[in-house]
């Protein structure tokens, strides 16, 4: 009889021990961004094209205008162009991107899923660092870089979402952009 009621002491301990961990994280949780819609992972289709030469980031420039406060992700469409936004409006990191087929429409998305990878994207390329943001004509769409560091050209007629960039920048991005992270699309 001694035997069971140790057992349900160390039970009804371990209980409670885990019960307040759970606590715990979700005090933690609660006090961080929070995470809307999360988007599937890409799924592998294409083969890849030719592997231009990226060019350098360039050093933290003027945040556009429009582009909101706080911290974010700004990804401008027709600058082809990122920057990585502190609390401040300050940005700390601006780098070139090459987008693939289907580019999202302007407005503000949240960083829903990541995937560490690597793992194939839609055109063939392997991939890491991927973080997703939205969706659009079925396609994924986001930030990544090439394994090899190279950037394809999109696929003719394969729909696209990645939008790659030097492998400097992806682990960046990857590092800045954790779930429920703000992203802000300008023209």
């Amino acid at each position: 009889m001694r035997a069971v009621s140790a057992a349900k002491v160390w039970v009804t301990g371990l209980t409670v021990g885990a019960i307040a961990a759970v606590v715990v994280l979700a005090v933690q949780a609660d006090k961080g961004p929070k995470p809307h819609a999360v988007a599937a992972r890409p799924s592998a289709s294409a083969s890849a094209g030719a592997h231009p030469t990226p060019t350098k980031s360039k050093a933290p420039s003027a945040v556009l205008d429009g582009s909101g406060t706080g911290r974010r992700i700004v990804y401008s469409l027709g600058r082809k162009t990122v920057w990585l936004v502190d609390a401040s409006d300050a940005a700390r990191r601006t780098f070139a991107v090459w987008p693939g087929t289907v580019s999202p429409d302007p407005g503000t998305y949240t960083v829903g899923a990541r995937t560490e990878g690597p793992i194939t994207g839609s055109d063939g390329v392997k991939i890491e660092n991927i973080v997703y943001f939205s969706t659009k004509s079925g396609a994924n769409i986001a930030f990544s870089n090439a394994v090899d560091g190279a950037s394809p050209p999109p696929v003719s007629g394969v729909t696209t979402g990645g939008i790659r960039m030097r492998v400097a920048d992806g682990t960046a991005l990857w590092t800045f952009g954790s779930t429920g992270t703000k992203v802000t699309v300008v023209k």
